[in-house]
């Protein structure tokens, strides 16, 4: 990362130490999310219900849900208070705890693990979006790219560390002939503690920067109903800048596909290919290192290139993936399509990201951050629902299901023609904070 790429006053270990919190977070959604929790449980804790996978994806919507109205509101106190930082602090130890607390569900505790992947996937989308709102304070708007390239490039590191950790657990289970009630635990623990350690250059390091924005911060009132006043004015203030609200929107629809392909990854590889735990942990280990590289380069790719080309590539990656896992019929062909996912999850999320920090304005970052976490977790509700739903009332096809999520990567492409990243830009950057009225003298 060149200093030339990075604001004034921002140093080489400060943009580290935020890469670093991807590094840390990822280890919740690789081994929650997408390599082993979900699998666990769809077949043992759902017992291989026909309404199974509806039931993981139910309990992943709820939690979007929350997020989705907590967002906004949240940004737009973190900008007003300069608080990003202690928020960020909050919802890590909340996923920690809530992370650890998952092994306490066994086969049949249904209600039990539905709460705790609840508010564990709170607390890890609440930070997600909170780190996000560090990034244009850290880069230049050229390379804004790079920058979130090397975040989520080390993200996939830090998930592919976590991972290859519970799979060095899980063969030492196996081998003593233990089976997954005692191995799932065991790696919940270590997931929650690699994300408590490797959390930490993040807060000593990383600096609370900003400008006291002129949003409405807290003025919508405490509770739910103050959350949905101060959701309503991001979304009016967000028309101000059409582009970034067509891109918000482009996002609900790509990312849908995006987000069921991380929910559903290992449950399509053992329910549709046949994969044992251990064959679909090194499945993913592989994606992980695809999708660090499709990171990293594309990172650069795209500050070359720039942000919408950079955004469709992918898409039609993405469309390549769907087909190709559909037609899959044996191992081989499978993998080929979890690399190419791979290549294409790395880049597309790295991507979007940067580009919503290139459309927002200065003052207000935390709050479109905000929106920004809200269409990922619409569209985190619309994907993996519409699988799942799919797989129940199709009878239990897998193949129908992944097919069907190309619909959401065609609408995602049609949106992105119509976002226009260099008028958006001086949209962003004419944007001026309100100063209060001076007091008249008496």
């Amino acid at each position: 990362m060149s200093s030339r790429t990075l604001q004034p006053g921002v140093g080489k270990v400060e943009a580290w130490a935020w890469a670093m919190f991807d590094f840390a977070n990822s280890g919740y959604t690789t081994v929650v999310i997408t390599a082993v929790y979900n699998a666990y449980f769809v077949a043992a804790i759902a017992g291989n219900a026909d309404w199974a996978s509806l039931a993981w994806t139910l309990a992943l919507a709820v939690s979007y849900a929350l997020i989705m109205v907590s967002a906004p509101g949240l940004g737009a106190w973190a900008d007003r208070n300069l608080a990003k930082k202690r928020l960020l602090a909050a919802s890590v130890a909340g996923c920690v705890l809530t992370t650890a607390a998952l092994g306490l569900a066994g086969p049949g505790d249904l209600w039990l693990a539905a709460t705790l992947v609840v508010a564990s996937n709170f607390f890890f989308g609440t930070g997600e979006n909170l780190i996000a709102a560090f990034l244009p304070e850290l880069a230049r708007g050229r390379g804004l790219g790079r920058l979130s390239g090397w975040g989520w490039g080390l993200g996939y590191l830090g998930g592919m560390l976590t991972l290859g950790l519970c799979l060095a657990y899980i063969g030492h289970a196996q081998g003593r002939g233990l089976g997954a009630e005692t191995f799932v635990p065991a790696s919940l623990l270590i997931t929650a503690g690699v994300f408590l350690l490797a959390s930490l250059p993040t807060f000593l390091f990383l600096r609370e920067r900003g400008q006291v924005g002129n949003g409405p911060g807290t003025a919508g009132g405490p509770g739910v109903a103050g959350a949905y006043r101060q959701l309503w004015r991001s979304l009016g203030a967000s028309r101000r800048f059409p582009d970034l609200a067509r891109f918000l929107v482009c996002i609900v629809f790509y990312q849908a596909g995006v987000q069921a392909v991380i929910a559903l990854a290992a449950v399509y590889a053992q329910q549709a290919m046949h994969f044992d735990t251990r064959e679909t942990v090194v499945l993913i280990l592989v994606v992980n290192v695809a999708a660090a590289f499709g990171a990293l380069a594309f990172g650069h790719v795209q500050d070359r290139i720039g942000h919408r080309r950079a955004i469709a590539i992918t898409l039609v990656g993405w469309l390549v993936t769907v087909v190709l896992a559909w037609l899959a019929s044996d191992a081989p062909k499978f993998w080929l399509a979890a690399n190419v996912a791979g290549l294409c999850l790395g880049a597309s999320q790295s991507a979007g990201r940067a580009l919503v920090g290139y459309l927002s304005p200065p003052a207000r970052r935390a709050e479109f951050f905000g929106l920004w976490g809200l269409a990922v977790k619409l569209s985190a509700i619309l994907g993996p629902v519409t699988y799942g739903l799919a797989v129940w009332l199709s009878g239990g096809d897998h193949r129908l299901a992944m097919l069907s999520l190309a619909g959401y990567f065609l609408v995602g492409l049609a949106i992105l023609v119509f976002v226009d990243p260099r008028r958006g830009r001086r949209l962003a950057l004419s944007d001026r904070p309100r100063r209060p009225a001076r007091p008249v003298p008496t």
